[in-house]
């Protein structure tokens, strides 16, 4: 990754949470900001860990700062996890990724949310998300799932099943309800 990508990423993360972009933002939420400031520090580790000069000095100190807000908030997404631009945290609390998930850009993620893996079955592996996803509060995606583009997870649903573009999602397990997608709950996505 390029220090040009790593600024991106930051600032789009920024932009989808505050409307802002801009270096004075961007400071005040890395000292006082939430969710922001996780996202600031395992896109820090992500950057610095491949970049030579970086790897033996920042990435050390990024770490202990996302592993004491992982603690701190409850999330627990791995910085070694593929995530696009405009990644969006509304709430802390029991959010856990893992690594092997593939998340596209402008992505929202409520508190609960669980991206798993699947060990055996016909969805061994890890869900892979489109772009513009609402994932909402206690939402559980298992398995190597494909989630299309514009796509809206309600509350407590529990996905197994690949969803197909501009889809709503809801239950247990999930269904398809609509074909409206995730209009009006994903925005502040005109950063590019």
């Amino acid at each position: 990754m390029t220090f040009r990508e790593y600024k991106f990423l930051v600032f789009s993360d920024l932009y989808r949470i505050t409307g802002s972009a801009k270096t004075a933002t961007l400071l005040r939420y890395i000292v006082m900001g939430g969710t922001f400031k996780y996202n600031f520090w395992m896109r820090t580790c992500c950057y610095a860990r491949s970049n030579f000069p970086l790897k033996y000095v920042v990435y050390p100190l990024a770490k202990v700062f996302l592993y004491r807000l992982t603690y701190k908030f409850g999330i627990s997404v791995p910085p070694g996890t593929k995530i696009g631009s405009g990644f969006y945290i509304g709430h802390f609390g029991g959010i856990i990724v893992n690594e092997g998930s593939v998340i596209g850009k402008n992505c929202n993620i409520s508190q609960g949310v669980t991206l798993g893996q699947a060990n055996r079955g016909r969805n061994k592996g890890c869900p892979v998300l489109g772009d513009n996803i609402y994932i909402g509060p206690g939402a559980k995606i298992v398995g190597a799932v494909k989630i299309g583009n514009n796509v809206a997870i309600g509350a407590n649903c529990v996905v197994t099943k690949d969803i197909p573009c501009d889809s709503v999602v809801v239950g247990v397990p999930g269904k398809v309800i609509s074909q409206e997608g995730a209009k009006g709950y994903v925005n502040k996505t005109d950063y590019e």
